[in-house]
């Protein structure tokens, strides 16, 4: 059963690519207004997950529910206009676009004027401003990563599913696009994240979740994962 406050609710997941079977009965839930986390190593399923909550890939059995409504199923222009915006793993721009006709395009199902937005993700990203009218493809791989993020909240999501934001950064820009993160949960936006930096994804979140080959075999607390021996040893490097 889903809970009180919770957002996105996830029973009994499973996602199959022919005969492997990806995602092997995964339930959690994310609570309204939280920054949650999954870890894992590569392989586990994590980006299955996010790619299955925003409509790309199709379970085979369970449920996901987005603020009561059930979602899976839904073709993805559905998901994002339920308020459900996807950063994905490897950014995902258009090169030969500018910066700002990429923002643009993350706002393409809205029908009403993003002015407002577009200026809350220049302030969010300054260097985006700089850069708004050079093409996607002559940006920095954390100017890229940036414009990705940025991209998603153009459709002034509910929920910013973010897929590896630290992946080939620089540990200076890791943490500035941690520390923006967090500002954009602190102004209202519900952040699921997978990171392949189990620390710093634990640190940031409150609530985490390790999936191991495409089961959940721990969830809590943030602050107590980091503390269980299991996660130290397997990805805390401890």
């Amino acid at each position: 059963m889903i809970g009180e406050g919770v957002l996105l609710g996830i029973e009994e997941l499973r996602v199959s690519y022919g005969a492997v079977e990806a995602l092997k009965g995964v339930s959690l839930s994310v609570r309204a207004g939280e920054i949650a986390a999954i870890v894992g190593a590569n392989g586990a399923g994590k980006s299955t997950l996010l790619r299955t909550i925003s409509g790309l890939i199709r379970p085979v059995a369970g449920r996901i529910t987005f603020g009561g409504t059930r979602i899976d199923g839904s073709v993805p222009e559905a998901i994002v206009d339920a308020g459900i915006c996807h950063a994905p793993e490897g950014r995902r721009i258009f090169a030969n676009l500018t910066v700002r006709e990429n923002l643009e395009l993350g706002a393409y199902r809205r029908a009403d004027r993003f002015g407002a937005d577009l200026e809350r993700v220049l302030n969010l990203f300054p260097r985006l401003r700089e850069r708004l009218h050079q093409r996607g493809g002559t940006l920095s791989g954390g100017e890229q990563q940036m414009l990705a993020i940025g991209r998603a909240l153009m459709g002034q999501p509910q929920l910013l599913l973010l897929d590896e934001p630290s992946l080939g950064l620089a540990p200076k820009l890791v943490l500035q696009i941690f520390e923006i993160v967090r500002e954009i949960n602190k102004q209202g936006t519900t952040v699921l994240l997978v990171e392949q930096n189990a620390r710093l994804a634990l640190e940031t979140a409150r609530s985490a979740f390790v999936l191991e080959v495409g089961k959940l075999v721990l969830s809590g607390p943030a602050a107590d994962l980091a503390k269980d021996d299991r996660v130290k040893k397997a990805y805390l490097g401890e």
